[in-house]
Parts: C-alpha cells; structure tokens; sequence
C-alpha cells in the first residue's frame, strides 16, 4: 500500500489531502486545500500562497490517477466544489441528508447536485465495499472534535490490504481525537497506520486545557492499544510551539506530521505567519478579493478561519 499525503498544515496549507494506492486502484481522499483569511489579524504571505499553489498541483495531478475519490465532511479544506477532480470516478462523500446542517449541507447539497451526471456519487456513511485487492470501510458519523460538537461530523475511512496485512485508517477532523467514543472506533478498526488531525490546542483558551490533554490522552491510549504508526497534522500544527506541546506524542516515537512522514522539513507557515509579517511596516494589499484558486480557471473562497464551518 502506497500512501502519500498531498497537503497539510505541517507542508503549509490548511488540508489533509491524501492519495492511496492499493494494486490497481488509487484513491483521492479530501482532495481540498485552503489558507486561513486571516491569523493574528494578518492575512496570508507570499511563501503561504506558493505553498497553496504547489498543493493544488499536486492535488490535481494525483486526481488523474485515482479511480475512486472520498470526501469526509464538507468544510472546505476537506473537498474541492470543482467538478473536475471528480468526474469519470466514484465518489464516496458525507451524506448530505444525515447529521449535517448549516453552511456543510449547503456545500454537500451544491457539490451532489455539480456532480449529477459527472460521476458515480455514493452515500459512504457505515458502507463496507471489498474490492479485488482492498477492502473499504466507512465509519458512521462520528464527532468533529468533542462529543456534542457545534462543528458537525466526520466520516473515517479504513483501507485494508490483505495481501499486505496493513490497514489505513485516515480519521480526518477528530482532533485528537477529542471524543471517546472516537477513540473507542480507531482502536477496534486496528489501523498499522492512522492519519488524523490533532488537538486544537491553537484554541486552548476558548476550548480549555482539560479537553486538550484528554485529546493527547486518547492518542496515546490507541497507540498503546494498535501499536500504530500515527500522522498526526492539520489542527495540532496551527500551533507556534506543536513541537513542546506535543512532547508525550512525539516521545512515543510512533507519531510523527505528515512532513516528517515524508521526509520533508515541517513548514508549518500559519502558525508562524506573525513572526512572517514581523519586518513588514503594512501587509501589501493583494488585487481583487481574498480567493484561493483551486487551478487556474476556478476561483473559490477561503474556508473561514479558526473553528467556523
């Protein structure tokens, strides 16, 4: 099993995009890519927009080889509402009638409607599809964050190789995870590799440092359980000092970001956008409205920052 992530806050963008490949068959897991519009009351630099230019190359070009695409939940570092990515291919997405509300169920509903003829679009909520070389199995709705989130819900996705005996489980916006009873499904889904995001603790005073050590509690309790090897990136890295606040994590020498994984240096540039604009007397004003461009024809907006959906 090949397995490459394709963007991340610890690579310089908000996103947890992320190809498999499994014999024959690819796949495209949250295939979006954001920046926030503003951190520290700044928006982003110049080093931060190249970065989101490369993710969006490599994003696409892996789009062409993946057969089938998958889209946890709808905040929009997690999908793409350009139908191109998706087109020709299956696509197991968040149902957009069950357990979703607010600005996701619009997204779900406009995103399912583009795609209407495109492509194959499937509900993967707690769907099991066994392949001819992997197997695919889709959690039900589970919390994005603590349990009883304002913030909605994410969908876990396992790949399974048999012949390899390896199993991926990408668990997304779980950030931590925060919930037990999301913990409790990583630890029986047995992953030899779990992806996901981590704590908050970049919002630790309005969340609470409580919530954010029973996060780091639940981690380390799967590792201890699965003896898994774990990405842990996206929310943890939006944090300046990830590194000392994530020391019983990264002690364990079974997690790392998904930079280290691939044997990048960390660029984690939201975190550090303040020091960025430091020697700058006033942000240059950018041409036209703040967008992120997806490719060169589609314009779209940011996803909004911090916590928002």
């Amino acid at each position: 099993m090949k397995i490459i992530p394709l963007a991340a806050e610890s690579l310089g963008v908000r996103s947890m995009a992320t190809y498999v490949e499994v014999g024959r068959t690819g796949i495209l897991i949250d295939p979006g890519a954001t920046l926030a519009p503003a951190r520290f009351g700044l928006p982003p630099t110049e080093d931060e927009w190249e970065a989101l230019r490369r993710a969006n190359d490599r994003i696409s070009a892996y789009a062409v080889r993946a057969s089938l695409v998958f889209v946890s939940h709808y905040h929009e570092d997690h999908f793409r509402s350009d139908p191109a990515s998706y087109v020709g291919r299956l696509v197991l997405a968040k149902d957009p009638r069950r357990m979703i509300a607010g600005r996701q169920a619009q997204r779900a509903d406009a995103l399912w409607k583009a795609l209407d003829g495109q492509a194959r679009v499937e509900s993967a909520d707690g769907t099991h599809r066994r392949e001819t070389a992997l197997e695919l199995c889709v959690s039900p709705p589970l919390p994005h964050g603590i349990d009883g989130t304002p913030f909605g819900s994410v969908l876990v996705l396992t790949i399974v190789d048999p012949a390899e005996r390896e199993r991926f489980v990408f668990a997304s916006d779980l950030q931590g995870p925060a919930s037990p009873v999301a913990a409790a499904y990583l630890i029986q889904q047995r992953p030899t590799l779990l992806y996901l995001s981590g704590p908050v603790s970049y919002l630790e005073r309005d969340v609470g440092r409580d919530a954010i050590e029973r996060a780091i509690d639940h981690l380390v309790h799967v590792v201890d359980v699965t003896g898994c090897r774990v990405i842990m990136d996206h929310h943890a890295l939006r944090d300046l000092r990830f590194a000392e606040r994530f020391a019983r994590l990264w002690e364990t020498g079974r997690v790392v970001t998904a930079a280290a994984y691939l044997g990048l240096p960390e660029a984690p540039l939201e975190s550090r956008r303040n020091l960025a604009w430091a020697a700058v007397r006033k942000p240059p004003a950018r041409a036209g409205d703040p967008h992120v461009t997806m490719n060169d024809r589609i314009p779209r907006r940011f996803a909004e920052g911090g916590f928002k959906e």
